[in-house]
């Protein structure tokens, strides 16, 4: 079998995870096949209230039995299945809905209005925009211009 691209790679381990939590409180969040020194498969799962050590144990042995059965990723890799943590960054139609009313930080690719980064209240997602609030104003800003949302912390 021919190596498969790492975006078919997250497409296919999210199908599979995806089987693994039917029927669970659990959620998944993202899938990622990235390289650092290493190959690492990364799943991240959540569910209201978080996830705890066992949840991640029990969806990690399930897709280690899948992927040691199906054997679909030539490389060598590390699994890793977690949270999402704290700063999560938002991907998908749903987190910018789940989300709604929280602080995000907003990574432009280019300046906007002279800044990089901003900091705004979500209120979703519509078609290619991301609607927030930026210090009281409602404003749409287009999907295409931002690089980044991430949950904003404060500390």
């Amino acid at each position: 079998m021919n190596t498969m691209k790492h975006e078919h790679i997250e497409k296919l381990i999210a199908t599979e995870v995806e089987k693994i939590i039917a029927g669970t409180e659990l959620e998944l969040v993202d899938v990622e096949y990235i390289r650092e020194k290493n190959w690492y498969l990364r799943v991240y799962i959540d569910k209201k209230g978080g996830i705890g050590l066992e949840d991640c144990q029990g969806v990690s042995e399930k897709l280690s039995k899948y992927l040691d059965e199906a054997d679909p990723i030539q490389d060598n890799y590390l699994l890793e299945v977690s949270s999402p943590g704290l700063d999560r960054i938002l991907k998908k139609d749903k987190d910018f809905v789940r989300y709604a009313g929280r602080d995000v930080d907003i990574h432009f690719f280019k300046p906007r209005d002279g800044v990089k980064d901003v900091v705004a209240t979500l209120s979703g997602k519509d078609g290619n925009q991301l609607m927030v609030s930026i210090d009281g104003q409602s404003e749409a800003i287009e999907m295409k211009d931002i690089a980044q949302v991430r949950l904003h912390i404060d500390f």
